[in-house]
């Protein structure tokens, strides 16, 4: 069973993704790039590998593991549409692979951090 603090630790880690999140749909910045790029959802996975053996071999475990590769497979479908998107033809691609990245970020965020409170483990 993982430490109140712990818990409390996942919840303000959802939260600054989900500001990231917010911040990119408030502003001309897309979902993905202000997810990416923004202070908040950098320092929530720097947290994340911070706090990640504290919480090893407990339900907990998933959801760092969860926002985690979040943010890593957010950042490899971004340099895939960069790389879409520096051919002209594939510019189109690269749009809607980055909204479509973007939904599935907040997605993401949503499906984890409504799983937290009852203590579910998300899936692996």
């Amino acid at each position: 069973m993982p430490r109140e603090g712990l818990v409390t630790l996942a919840h303000v880690i959802y939260g600054l993704h989900a500001f990231s999140v917010l911040t990119g749909m408030l502003s001309p910045a897309m979902i993905l790039t202000a997810f990416l790029t923004g202070w908040p959802s950098i320092i929530a996975v720097i947290l994340n590998y911070v706090k990640r053996g504290e919480v090893r071999g407990t339900w907990l475990d998933s959801h760092f593991s969860w926002q985690i590769r979040t943010f890593w497979f957010a950042l490899l479908w971004l340099a895939i549409g960069a790389v879409l998107f520096a051919t002209v033809i594939g510019i189109p691609f690269a749009v809607v692979l980055w909204f479509a990245t973007g939904i599935w970020v907040l997605y993401r965020i949503i499906r984890g951090w409504l799983a937290l409170p009852s203590q579910k483990a998300l899936p692996q």
